[in-house]
């Protein structure tokens, strides 16, 4: 998904500077009273050159590209879930963030009388916390936490804060 974000960007980085460099090249033309070879100033220059601020359209327009705008900065700005984990400052070795929820989800299920298990992985700096949440006996939450923290240990994965476990009873049929 990388390649294709970067590619994606590239393209539209490419067109937006090709776009650009035209229109920058007609303006320039056009404030030169030369001949624009693209710019047709017949139709739609006249209705942009004799656009006001206090036009309807123009606010509706206005208003539109500031919201696109905006929520595009709040997508930016959004802190996503890491697709790779850290394991080492220093060696640069990553898990994926998945495998290692899955297979703390299998450590926990591995339990006797946990069933249905599931693991979110959240990193705070260079700690681990994982969140299960599974159904079985809550009196073995000791030993589910047991298991997942000794499945960490074999991921050799940093510091671990603190195991959330929620072990919810298994309902009864009616």
């Amino acid at each position: 998904m990388r390649t294709v974000n970067r590619v994606a960007s590239m393209v539209l980085a490419t067109a937006l500077l090709v776009v650009g460099a035209v229109v920058a090249v007609q303006a320039l033309l056009v404030a030169l009273d030369r001949p624009a070879p693209l710019l047709d100033r017949t139709g739609w220059y006249g209705v942009l050159t004799s656009a006001r601020w206090h036009d309807p359209g123009v606010r509706t327009v206005a208003g539109a590209a500031a919201l696109v705008g905006l929520a595009i900065l709040a997508a930016q700005l959004r802190r996503w879930t890491p697709v790779r984990l850290r394991t080492d400052e220093r060696d640069g070795w990553h898990l994926h963030r998945r495998c290692v929820e899955r297979r703390l989800a299998d450590a926990a299920t591995a339990v006797p009388g946990v069933r249905r298990a599931r693991v979110r992985v959240r990193r705070r700096g260079t700690e681990w916390h994982p969140r299960v949440r599974a159904t079985g006996d809550p009196a073995a939450r000791a030993e589910v936490e047991f298991a997942v923290h000794q499945e960490l240990h074999r991921l050799a994965a940093p510091r671990t804060g603190q195991i959330t476990v929620r072990l919810l009873p298994q309902r009864r049929p009616v």
